[in-house]
């Protein structure tokens, strides 16, 4: 992803479809770690390409998710999940986020 999502919506809208994209989602680890944050460790695939997911949160004073970082291996099927997003999001501000088909 190229830039920030900033704001609910938009980080929402995001989160939603990358899990659509998701064939299944196998967790290694879903737990609290430190005094405010979350970490997610799975395996998942997209078009039949796996994807290793790490997913880290980091909540405010509130206990809301302030930050949230994910990263996605190996590259070959980033790339593929990345334009794949690219096309789902296709007319809004949020494809600029994603690699456009080259």
């Amino acid at each position: 992803m190229n830039g920030t999502a900033r704001g609910a919506e938009d980080v929402r809208a995001i989160v939603v479809q990358a899990r659509e994209l998701y064939e299944f989602q196998d967790f290694k680890f879903a737990g609290d770690y430190g005094e405010d944050g979350f970490l997610e460790d799975y395996a998942a695939s997209v078009q039949g390409e796996p994807l290793g997911v790490v997913v880290v949160v980091t909540r405010n004073d509130a206990g809301n998710a302030q930050h949230l970082v994910v990263l996605h291996r190996p590259r070959s099927s980033l790339l593929l999940f990345s334009r794949l997003m690219h096309e789902k999001f296709a007319g809004t501000p949020n494809a600029d986020h994603f690699l456009a088909e080259s």
